[in-house]
């Protein structure tokens, strides 16, 4: 499989870099928002799930994003986790992004609910701006590591500021491939994914947060990561340092997406193609 890198679309540079200011300046706030809420003690109801649970923090924080970037960006929709209906389908995703729109914001005010309330270092918050080709702008704060990861369509990705970029990668040996689970436990041939992974002599590593899992690749920590199941809030802003870090982002059939909707490799480009096969294989066979 020959993966080419798909020519990035123009955009107003004005707006971009405005955007790219604004969108970290949101990460910040929300960083420090988090750090000092976690780990509080905090418990979902009875009839709440704690994997799919919205806290107080999340809607205070989307809340603010929302109001900087209506007054900021007025007339450029805001997707989020905490105040829209998902999409069931690939359809239904289209049909609510709909609209006159030329871009629209999408954000996870806390993606790894689980692991904030516990308390665990596995949290973030992710915004992106995106058009009709994919993430122009994307931003995920790392708390618990003071870190703000930050990029531009065709401007790279920058890591407080400093670039980042990744190196070349050939072999999957003694790596780490990311994954997560889905809203009700395993996906279909995860077990197998896992076991072909194994079999290549690497390890395989759940974190409990999406966008840190793309995060990684994008850093050259992690050689890929697959995604099953998840909304494009969780995985936009993410998206967007793996591409402009030079990550490869496919879909499950294997052909180069900026933002697939339906499941999603991100990897070293050397390494991309046998990382889909353990995948497709995986699947195949369950």
């Amino acid at each position: 499989m020959t993966v080419l890198p798909t020519p990035p679309a123009q955009s107003d540079p004005a707006l971009v870099s405005r955007a790219f200011e604004v969108a970290g300046r949101l990460a910040n706030d929300a960083a420090d928002v988090i750090i000092a809420t976690a780990g509080r003690g905090a418990q979902p109801a009875p009839t709440e799930s704690p994997f799919d649970w919205v806290t107080d923090t999340g809607r205070t924080l989307e809340r603010h994003t929302r109001r900087v970037l209506a007054d900021e960006f007025p007339g450029i929709p805001v997707f989020g986790e905490e105040f829209d209906a998902a999409p069931t389908t690939v359809a239904e995703h289209w049909a609510a992004r709909a609209g006159t729109a030329k871009f629209r914001w999408s954000v996870d005010p806390v993606d790894g609910t689980a692991n904030y309330v516990a308390g665990l270092p596995w949290c973030t918050y992710s915004l992106a701006m995106l058009d009709e080709h994919g993430p122009v702008v994307g931003v995920v704060a790392d708390p618990y590591r003071t870190q703000i990861y930050a990029a531009a369509r065709g401007r790279g990705m920058r890591a407080n500021g400093t670039p980042v970029r990744l190196g070349e990668q050939r072999e999957t040996r003694g790596g780490i491939v990311c994954t997560e689970l889905t809203r009700t436990g395993p996906w279909r041939g995860m077990d197998r994914f896992i076991t072909n992974a194994a079999s290549a002599q690497v390890g395989v590593r759940l974190l409990g947060s999406p966008a840190l899992a793309i995060t990684q690749v994008a850093l050259g920590h992690a050689v890929a990561a697959v995604l099953d199941s998840y909304q494009e809030w969780d995985v936009a802003g993410a998206l967007a340092l793996a591409t402009e870090a030079g990550a490869t982002v496919l879909d499950r059939r294997g052909e180069p997406n900026p933002l697939p909707l339906d499941g999603l490799l991100v990897a070293a480009p050397g390494v991309a193609a046998d990382v889909h096969d353990w995948w497709y294989q995986a699947v195949a066979h369950s």
